[in-house]
């Protein structure tokens, strides 16, 4: 159901452990909703990422080809658009024709990956078949994934950025298929529910005037036979590429009078029942963002004094 955010929102906040909190989000589908009203004093005391000092869209606007002019600012397309309410973090960022990634060399995975959706950006030539899976070359030797990695380990190659989603050009789709956009997924998972999750973000065009989309990696702590919590993942390749337990998709979707809702996902890294409706896979935010160390709430909040948040009810 639905929470609007607010200043109250933040004091009172929703205590939910990481690891457990999710685990319990997914299994125990609970109800609540209050209505609370913004405060800027407290908004300036919140952590706030920054957002990042480049050419990007301020107001509403429809999509427009890479090289068009941004109003009140310079060239830009669709990298550009994702910046509008900032990044969840600012640690290697990069920006590709369509999508804006985070990249982890630790885990050799990007930690997050945000891309607008339009009805423009969902059709026209752009042919899978003409896409290879490819080294990302402006990731250190070290620290960059390969095909050979991925060869022989049981796992897809997961796009965090869905190549279906970038029909517009090919180029923009090519980008979806370097390997620091995807992560090992479960097959199941992978060409089942996580595609449902994938396909309906794209029907939210149809609906909002804006959809943003963040995807990325979690690697959740469970609790062992000894009582006690940790954090395990397996690693794959010569390269060690790390196995996310769990998957997470925060979709930021705007109306046209400027209002916000929140949708955030969460499922596990294994074979998901694909009959399960999607809003079982719905988290509180405030545990993704306990659980990946990164922040979506503050920076959306200093766009807009209109959020809500659906959760599963």
């Amino acid at each position: 159901m639905r929470r609007v955010f607010g200043s109250r929102w933040f004091v009172s906040g929703v205590s939910v452990a990481v690891g457990v909190g999710v685990g319990a989000a997914l299994t125990q589908y609970s109800s609540s909703s209050s209505s609370l009203s913004p405060s800027s004093s407290l908004l300036h005391r919140l952590p706030v990422i920054p957002i990042p000092s480049v050419s990007a869209r301020s107001e509403l606007a429809p999509y427009s080809p890479p090289g068009a002019l941004i109003p009140g600012g310079g060239g830009g397309g669709k990298s550009a658009a994702v910046m509008k309410y900032g990044f969840p973090s600012l640690s290697n960022v990069r920006s590709r024709e369509s999508y804006v990634s985070s990249y982890d060399p630790r885990c050799r995975t990007a930690a997050w990956v945000i891309e607008q959706l339009s009805p423009e950006t969902l059709s026209g030539s752009a042919d899978r078949k003409r896409c290879d899976f490819k080294e990302d070359e402006s990731v250190h030797v070290y620290h960059r994934s390969t095909n050979p990695d991925y060869r022989g380990s049981g796992f897809d190659r997961g796009h965090l950025a869905a190549a279906a989603n970038h029909k517009w050009s090919q180029k923009a789709m090519e980008d979806t298929f370097y390997l620091s956009n995807v992560a090992p997924q479960n097959p199941h998972l992978n060409q089942n529910a996580w595609n449902n999750l994938e396909q309906y973000c794209r029907s939210l065009t149809k609906q909002f005037h804006n959809v943003f989309v963040c995807s990325g990696p979690l690697y959740l702590p469970r609790q062992e036979p000894d009582g006690k919590m940790y954090v395990k993942y397996q690693v794959i390749g010569k390269n060690h590429v790390a196995v996310p337990t769990h998957f997470f998709k925060v979709v930021i979707l705007e109306n046209r009078r400027g209002e916000v809702e929140l949708r955030s996902y969460v499922m596990p890294n294994t074979p998901v029942d694909d009959k399960i409706p999607l809003e079982r896979f719905l988290v509180p935010i405030e545990s993704i963002e306990r659980a990946s160390g990164l922040l979506f709430v503050p920076n959306i909040m200093k766009r807009t004094n209109s959020l809500q948040a659906i959760t599963a009810g």
